[in-house]
Order: structure tokens, then C-alpha cells, then sequence
């Protein structure tokens, strides 16, 4: 059974398309869904500093467009190839990518989607100084409870022992300065 599991934001890194654009018709496709999401995924993929690539508006589409990449370069024809899929699963914006894994969105939907979602959570962003911290450890009912006592939100559980806390960069250090018990803050 094969299984695709798409990555979401955090997973690029300056240059990590460049080994990509080796192999056949990668970049044409990549130049398209550019084309399509108004975003020149082969430049940001190639030469992008890590400061550009972290962008939201700019790194979601990045992450969606490489995982798309990836799955055409499995599936030429993707309306038949899909179903060879047994299970797929995506994290965070990776939900996109897996999306158009199970037919459920082409390509061409997922990077409109992609680009409208980046763009929105950007401008989102520049409202108010805002961030994300990892919980690692602890009890996942005081890492809770801590959170709503300095205004965060448990935002989304990773998995058992991490939570991911969203709120203004002063809520997320008062958090960091003082975690719960047996807990850790990146």
C-alpha cells in the first residue's frame, strides 16, 4: 500500500527545490502551478533566502507546490493515477497537498486555495505581533489551563506530548518564562 504524507510549514528550507529541477518535466510543472498561484515557486525553492521562504504568503504555496510536484512526479496523469493511493494524510497546510491526493482538489484549485490562505494568514499576521510555540511534555490538561490563564490558544496537538500555543509574542513569553510542570517551550 503506498501512503503520502504531506508536510506542512517549517518543512523548506533555502535551496530545496534545486535538486528537483533535475528531473524531467519538474520544472515545467512547477513553472505551471507558478503560473497558477502567481508565485514563482522555482525562484523561492531555488535561490529564496530563509527569511523570504518563511513568509507565509510565500512559504504555503512553496510547501504545497513542492508536494505537488512530488505527487505528479508520481502520477503523470493524476485523474487515474490517484487512486493507487492507499492513505494519505497532510499536516497543517500539508491538508491541501492531500487534498489533490484524494482527488478531492486539483492541482490548479490547490494552489488558488493555497495562495488565498498564505496571503490571508500573512495579513492576519502583520495586525498584531503574534506567534506560534511548541509545548513539549507535560500534561496536556495543565498545558491547557496554563494557556488560557495568559490569554493562548491551544492552537493544535501535534501529537502526544506536543501542543502547538498561538497568541502575542508577550503571551508566548510569559509562557515561556513560566511552563508547566515538566514541560518544554520552542
Amino acid at each position: 500500500m503506498l501512503v503520502v504524507v504531506a508536510p506542512g510549514q517549517g518543512a523548506q528550507s533555502p535551496g530545496f527545490l534545486t535538486p528537483w529541477l533535475d528531473v524531467p518535466g519538474v520544472r515545467e510543472r512547477l513553472e505551471w502551478l507558478s503560473a497558477v498561484s502567481g508565485i514563482d515557486l522555482v525562484e523561492h525553492g531555488t535561490t529564496s533566502d530563509a527569511d523570504t521562504i518563511k513568509d507565509t504568503a510565500v512559504a504555503q504555496p512553496l510547501i504545497v507546490g513542492a508536494g505537488l510536484v512530488s505527487l505528479l512526479s508520481l502520477f503523470p496523469h493524476p485523474s487515474t493515477a490517484y487512486s493507487a493511493i492507499g492513505a494519505g494524510a497532510g499536516h497543517s497546510v500539508g491538508e491541501i497537498t492531500a487534498a489533490v491526493g484524494a482527488g478531492v482538489l486539483t492541482a490548479e484549485q490547490a494552489m488558488v486555495l493555497v495562495r488565498e490562505r498564505g496571503s490571508a494568514m500573512a495579513d492576519a499576521a502583520g495586525c498584531a505581533a503574534t506567534g506560534m510555540s511548541a509545548v513539549l511534555g507535560g500534561d496536556s490538561d495543565a498545558v491547557v489551563t496554563a494557556c488560557d490563564a495568559v490569554g493562548l490558544t491551544a492552537a493544535n496537538i501535534n501529537g502526544a506530548g506536543q501542543i502547538v500555543v498561538a497568541g502575542t509574542q508577550i503571551q508566548l513569553a510569559a509562557f515561556a518564562d513560566n511552563p508547566p510542570e515538566g514541560c518544554r517551550v520552542r
